[in-house]
């Protein structure tokens, strides 16, 4: 769908209204809707990405990955964090987020990637405020170093043969604005072909509202995509988010942990809150996809930190959390998910993920 120029929103008069089902164009690619699974460090494997497919996401990211592991070739990284699942190249674009400030280990890990992981995308986190991360001069330091930011996004492009895109926050500090300043650079002098803007500083995190006014000030000033991350947990909020900053597309990211129906409530496919038998069935086939790709014995002590978000939206407080969380075993963490919950929804992995739900779109007219 186009929009009238100079008009990203749809808001001027005889400029069609857009929609958060409108196919859109990344780099060529098509991504068909414009709300996307965000990085999820330490969680957004294969399994958190097709999950998120089911649910209608049209794009992934997956979490971010060092580029220095990749470079060096740790098993662990090249294993398990590239580990893409078939399934996934039939819901929509794959892009791997990489990390680091080295130029020549960038261009090295991005043709690893490429080849043996074969995404669609290569992005980039300039964002990450975690210390550190930041101490070692990659992540949300990059904000203040744009010299090397151009530099590594320009070998990230050279290295993989693939479109990169960049994740930025507003500025390291609140106030500061280096990220909005920074993207232009990434774009004009790198070819980055899309900017991620989460408008928030890292010494916020993930605190206080996001500043759409610059979000949107982003949007009107850049020839490429932008897409608007953070605060995403409200489905009004986020289409408000979406139609006043005239972002290209939207990430679901926090607000989608154990609650990956929201992005069916954002595309306006489902009104209710997920029943307590989708919950528990949800969790049941996260837990059956940990231990494939974990084994058992790992897998036991991974799922601990996804407990917590699935026994929230269940609603069933501090006595089931407290046996998962002493489960010594899946099948004893099985158990009392059932007990709590004993007629669990069966989850559907039948035909392209997320074909049923936008089958369900509407049409334009």
């Amino acid at each position: 769908m186009t929009t009238v120029a100079n008009d990203p929103a749809g808001t001027q008069p005889g400029s069609p209204e857009r929609s958060l089902h409108d196919t859109w164009q990344l780099a060529g690619i098509d991504v068909p809707n414009r709300v996307l699974l965000a990085p999820l460090a330490g969680i957004g494997n294969w399994f958190v990405r097709f999950q998120a497919q089911r649910h209608g996401a049209g794009m992934t990211v997956s979490e971010m990955v060092s580029s220095f592991a990749i470079h060096y070739r740790n098993e662990k990284t090249c294993t398990e964090l590239l580990r893409v699942d078939e399934r996934e190249r039939s819901g929509g674009p794959l892009a791997i987020q990489l990390f680091g400030q080295d130029v020549e280990v960038m261009r090295s890990a991005a043709a690893y990637v490429a080849e043996h992981a074969r995404p669609d995308v290569i992005d980039l986190n300039m964002g990450c405020p975690v210390p550190k991360i930041m101490g070692s001069g990659a992540g949300a330091a990059m904000l203040k170093d744009p010299d090397t930011a151009v530099a590594v996004a320009k070998a990230a492009g050279e290295g993989s043969g693939l479109p990169v895109t960049v994740k930025l926050r507003s500025g390291v500090k609140k106030g500061e604005a280096d990220g909005y300043t920074l993207a232009a650079r990434l774009v004009e002098e790198a070819d980055v072909k899309a900017i991620t803007f989460h408008p928030r500083s890292a010494q916020v995190q993930h605190k206080g509202e996001p500043d759409l006014e610059l979000a949107a000030k982003l949007v009107a000033e850049l020839p490429v995509p932008v897409i608007l991350s953070g605060g995403m947990n409200e489905p009004e909020w986020i289409t408000d988010a979406w139609k006043s900053t005239g972002a290209e597309a939207i990430m679901l990211a926090r607000g989608a942990l154990g609650d990956p129906w929201l992005f069916a409530r954002v595309l306006g496919l489902r009104e209710n809150d997920p029943t307590r038998q989708e919950i528990a069935g949800e969790l049941l086939w996260v837990m059956e996809q940990a231990v494939t790709h974990l084994g058992e014995s790992r897998a036991t002590g991974y799922l601990r930190k996804f407990y917590p978000w699935y026994v929230t939206t269940l609603g069933d407080g501090h006595t089931l959390q407290n046996t998962l969380q002493r489960a010594a075993s899946i099948d004893e963490a099985r158990t009392a998910i059932l007990e709590a919950v004993p007629d669990p929804a069966t989850v559907d992995e039948s035909g392209m993920p997320g074909s049923t739900l936008r089958a369900a779109a509407p049409q334009p007219a």
